[in-house]
């Protein structure tokens, strides 16, 4: 009851339902109370303790749809098998002579011989029911217990780790492990001896173990595709996430560009959610008098609660210069993208690309769709010629007198400057008026020093320089910063 369960709790975790250990242990004692029984209460309890909001509420729906659906497996096996009976029955009325009673068998045209085979079969069908199979798998089969079957069928699902499925083309393999698991082989033995024998009787029941071997492989081919669609779907796109997110932004190609604006969605989402909140910072050691001499009043003046001094924080004012040349784009158009996903926790962002003259584009992003912004920013600032020094002097001129101690610049780009005047004093007036500034350059550090790269001048103007050319890259940088702030 509790495997069941743990295996519910993770395709929820994949279906990106927040489900934490405790709610996981609230879950198996309601499940204690409720049981299996009673399919609707069964879910209406668990919906109530695994799913909280309403996009949650929404996505428990489907999973448990697709989850739970022991009932209509087995109610859809049992119509299967009476219609195949049906068949059978059918097939048995028809007259001998009629070509088409060689799929009387199921494949009885290709294992018997013909139309006199079927003959044959027909008339000993009889002559086989004293035959009982000896193998458990057999046993099964000719039992017409779909239930039994079909628990059989989930366990044997559970032995060879169905639920690990990761990509389609494991659905064969998965299959003959289940096959296996639930006793093919004795099975298979089975066949080969009575077909061996030579008996009428004989053939006739490995016809029909062969007949519901084959409709049992259908139905294992089934399950197992649900069980892709269950877990593997999302297991393989979380994989592929993964990988996109350790990749170099400047090796992703436009196919993948959609992939990456939602997986940066994703990773802003998560940190909004960690740090929307206004943290308080206690300053121990400075006791705030007044308030614990009132919160202290009920208990006579006895300190018992001691309340101490408290500031907020605020939230950080970023300004995010990027260089936009053909270089470095790609690494841009990440940065703006993830920086003005973070509006709700960073409002006060102002965004500026230059190749040579800075420009702002905070209103653009503002006022324009995410893709049509960042085009329009690569065709008016981008395929410059790279100038630094230049980006520098603008800032002065336009943007100095708006930085603060509540300031962080965050300056992306490679700091190659065509060998011209870095203007380093100016990067240097803004490390010392804002709180922090931020270098992240795309290339590895070795080259931060080879040809026309100024890092060597630059970063000792900086709070903090790192090596960021991936999403993984991305997001520590801005997690700290919002770590800083908070």
């Amino acid at each position: 009851m509790e495997t069941t369960l743990v295996d519910f709790v993770k395709v929820l975790r994949t279906a990106e339902v927040k489900v934490s250990p405790a709610e996981t242990l609230d879950a198996m004692a309601a499940l204690e109370l409720v049981g299996y029984r009673d399919r609707n209460l069964l879910k209406d309890s668990l919906s109530m303790i695994l799913s909280k909001t309403p996009e949650e509420k929404e996505l428990f729906e489907t999973s448990f749809e697709k989850f739970f659906t022991f009932e209509n497996i087995r109610d859809q096996a049992a119509s299967t098998d009476d219609d195949h009976l049906d068949d059978d029955n059918q097939a048995s009325d028809k007259d001998p002579s009629n070509p088409g009673n060689n799929q009387a068998g199921g494949k009885g045209s290709g294992e018997g011989g013909g139309q006199g085979a079927a003959e044959d079969d027909l008339e000993d069908e009889d002559d086989s029911t004293h035959l009982q199979p000896s193998s458990p798998l057999g046993k099964l089969l000719m039992s017409g217990n779909r239930s039994e079957l079909m628990i059989s069928l989930s366990e044997a699902g559970r032995r060879v780790e169905v639920n690990q499925i990761v990509v389609f083309t494991q659905k064969g393999l998965y299959t003959r492990k289940i096959m296996d698991a639930m006793g093919l082989k004795p099975l298979q033995d089975e066949i080969s001896e009575l077909q061996g024998d030579g008996g009428r009787p004989e053939r006739n029941l490995a016809k029909k173990l062969k007949l519901g071997r084959d409709r049992l492989r259908d139905q294992v081919r089934d399950y197992v595709e649900k069980q892709f669609f269950l877990h593997a779907d999302e297991s393989g796109k979380q994989l592929r996430e993964e990988l996109l997110k350790k990749v170099k932004l400047s090796n992703l190609e436009k196919r993948n560009f959609k992939d990456v604006q939602e997986i940066v969605f994703k990773m802003a989402k998560k940190l909004v959610a960690i740090h929307s909140k206004r943290r308080k910072t206690f300053k121990r050691g400075q006791l705030d008098v007044r308030k614990t001499l009132r919160k202290n009043m009920q208990y006579d003046g006895m300190f018992f609660d001691l309340q101490w001094k408290a500031s907020k924080v605020d939230r950080p004012k970023v300004m995010c210069i990027c260089d936009v040349s053909g270089s470095v784009s790609n690494y841009s158009r990440f940065l703006l993208m993830f920086l003005y996903s973070l509006s709700e926790v960073i409002p006060k962002v102002r965004s500026f690309a230059f190749s040579s003259d800075l420009g702002e584009v905070t209103q653009l992003f503002e006022n324009s769709k995410l893709e049509d912004a960042m085009a329009k920013t690569m065709r008016d600032y981008g395929n410059g010629s790279t100038d630094y020094g230049q980006m520098f002097m603008d800032f002065k001129r336009n943007c100095m007198d708006d930085v603060n101690n509540k300031t962080t610049i965050i300056i992306l780009g490679d700091a190659r400057n065509n060998y011209g005047n870095p203007q380093a004093e100016i990067l240097h007036e803004m490390y010392e008026k804002s709180r922090r500034v931020i270098w992240l350059n795309p290339e590895p550090r070795s080259n931060w020093i080879v040809g026309d790269a100024e890092m060597k001048k630059y970063a000792p103007n900086c709070h903090q320089t790192d090596v960021c050319n991936s999403l993984t890259h991305l997001e520590r940088v801005v997690a700290n910063l919002l770590r800083f702030a908070s």
